[in-house]
């Protein structure tokens, strides 16, 4: 089950860095919908070390949900520290999601004018999303720490959150390119490849969820009765 864990980890890596990735860029527009300008965009994206940061948090989100849900020698750890880890995960990977919703919705309504009030400094956006992780990870930690299923919990939300960010983010994306603004679309490109993203970040570990819930089935039914 670990080595299929790490199967995963590493075919969601690919699939963000070279499909999502290049995917958000060309969703802007413009120049970038060009075979050259795509390559130049690809590639300035990935020498942006504020890009790293939400593609370093869904890769490693990916694993830490996978490898804490179907490693069974991790019942010999606390179950506290297993729900601050999962909690973490969760909070860092919904504060994404909530922050494109914002962004988006932003532009959408006041245009460029938004990042300008608002995230003129890369400090800000950091603090920004640093404080949508606290809450978040702060609400998981109340809403989970009295339930034995909190990878599932947690998985269960990421998917329905995805998929409400998409329906949310895809209309203002199509709102802002109609309007020709000049870096609205590349907020709401990066809010559709986060949904994207998460949303088949949440397929990895309920897959696997699946195959640990009818082992164990198997594993009880093959075993005597007392």
């Amino acid at each position: 089950m670990r080595k299929w864990g790490i199967i995963i980890s590493i075919f969601y890596a690919l699939i963000v860095l070279g499909l999502i990735v290049p995917g958000g860029v060309y969703i802007v527009g413009g120049d970038l919908t060009k075979w050259p300008g795509l390559v130049q965009g690809v590639e300035n994206t990935y020498k942006e070390w504020m890009s790293w940061i939400p593609i370093v948090a869904v890769l490693v989100g990916q694993a830490l949900l996978l490898f804490l849900s179907v490693d069974t020698s991790q019942k010999r750890l606390k179950p506290r520290a297993h729900i601050l880890v999962s909690c973490c995960v969760g909070g860092i990977l919904t504060a994404l999601l909530s922050s494109a919703v914002i962004w988006s919705l932003g532009f959408a309504i006041r245009g460029d004018n938004f990042w300008s009030s608002f995230f003129d400094k890369e400090i800000n956006i950091l603090a920004f999303w640093g404080g949508l992780w606290l809450l978040w990870g702060i609400l998981f930690y109340f809403y989970f720490r009295n339930t034995s299923s909190v990878v599932t919990g947690i998985i269960s939300w990421l998917l329905k959150g995805s998929v409400l960010e998409l329906l949310i983010v895809v209309p203002c994306h199509v709102i802002v390119r109609r309007r020709h603004d000049c870096s609205a679309p590349l907020a709401t490109s990066f809010g559709i490849a986060t949904g994207i993203a998460i949303m088949l970040l949440s397929f990895g570990p309920s897959v696997l969820l699946l195959y640990k819930k009818r082992l164990e089935a198997y594993s009880k039914i093959a075993s005597p009765s007392r």
